[in-house]
């Protein structure tokens, strides 16, 4: 069988089954990042699926914008607001913050260096932009003060966009034969769609691949084992001149505190005593960067670590899940009461309870 179409069945199908693990859990315990991941993964799997079913019978033009809308715009944002929403009371919000200000800054920049392509649409990327700027300040602001419903402003950033790509679709008219393909790859490309949809990719792509990144090196760093060497504190309650040098050594002190403390993280790890969240969140980062390489070498006409690179992430995003007690307790056929996996801790919660 073709790789092409066999990679991606196998990847479609572990997101499927990767989304109803989530949903079930969500059901369970009623979480917001699990629900908000389950639908990152649906979207992944659908875009994947797509690929599959393209690969086999042919492209046309509604698997071409599903493909796009689900694969190019929506899953890398969903499953990076998911971090958000995991994170939401902590000081995660300024990340996230500096996540969205980078996606805005890139997507301008991006029409900006490509005028043949989104001169059309140069108001738009400035939009774009300010749109990006404005609920960066405010979670900025929202979590200096401490107000952990900061990720529902993150949310709408990530909701709005979603809704007005699937408004762009539906306006959209594409020439026949309503899809593009490299001619080298054959793998699907953009050049038909409006310049305004395009740039929504850079926007959402950016924020939920760096809010995932970065939210597992937060985590790691939270929850591991740590040697403080040099001290700060971002007590918003302090001085301001205090304050403002605190926040100024506070990157330095991370590193240097995160460079001493990885000895003892490793024993840690190694003897099983560390918090699960260090290596799920280390799954999770693996999980999401793998694409970002595949998909360069894409574009060198290798289209089987392209899908494979797919595969690995899906792997990768799935192990850290299962490995975070947090998010996953059990595993159990979903919709039902039957266990077919406890972690012994939470076991031994629920008796004690």
């Amino acid at each position: 069988m073709d790789a092409n179409v066999f990679l991606p069945a196998i990847t479609a199908a572990l997101a499927i089954i990767f989304f109803f693990l989530l949903l079930d859990q969500w059901r369970l315990r009623r979480r917001a990042y699990q629900a908000i991941w389950a639908l990152g993964i649906l979207f992944f799997g659908i875009a994947v699926a797509c690929e599959a079913i393209a690969a086999a019978f042919g492209w046309n033009e509604r698997i071409y914008l599903l493909w796009y809308l689900t694969g190019a715009v929506w899953t890398a944002g969903w499953l990076g607001l998911g971090n958000a929403f995991l994170l939401g009371r902590t000081r995660f919000g300024f990340a996230f913050a500096l996540c969205l200000f980078l996606a805005g800054l890139f997507t301008f920049l991006t029409a900006r260096a490509n005028p043949e392509i989104y001169e059309s649409a140069a108001t738009t990327a400035m939009l774009y932009f300010l749109v990006a700027l404005v609920l960066a300040l405010a979670i900025a602001v929202e979590t200096y003060f401490q107000n952990w419903r900061w990720p529902w402003l993150a949310f709408v950033g990530v909701a709005g966009a979603t809704v007005l790509s699937i408004v762009l679709v539906a306006m959209a008219q594409l020439p026949e034969p309503g899809y593009s393909l490299d001619p080298e790859t054959g793998v699907p490309t953009a050049e038909l769609l409006p310049p305004e949809l395009r740039l929504l990719t850079p926007f959402m792509n950016v924020t939920g691949a760096f809010a995932l990144i970065l939210g597992a090196m937060f985590s790691a760093y939270v929850f591991m084992p740590k040697k403080r060497l040099l001290n700060y504190n971002i007590d918003p309650n302090q001085p301001g001149d205090q304050f403002l040098f605190n926040l100024l050594i506070a990157p330095v002190a991370i590193v240097v505190n995160f460079v001493f403390s990885l000895p003892g993280a490793l024993k840690a790890l190694f003897t099983g005593k560390i918090n699960s969240r260090v290596p799920a969140t280390l799954l999770i980062a693996i999980g999401a960067f793998i694409p970002a390489v595949t998909d360069s070498l894409n574009r060198f006409g290798s289209t089987e670590w392209f899908q494979l690179g797919k595969l690995f992430s899906v792997l990768f995003l799935l192990a850290g899940f299962l490995v975070s007690t947090e998010i996953m307790s059990e595993i159990r056929v979903p919709f039902t009461d039957k266990v077919l996996w406890a972690r012994r801790t939470e076991a031994r919660e629920a008796t004690e309870s």
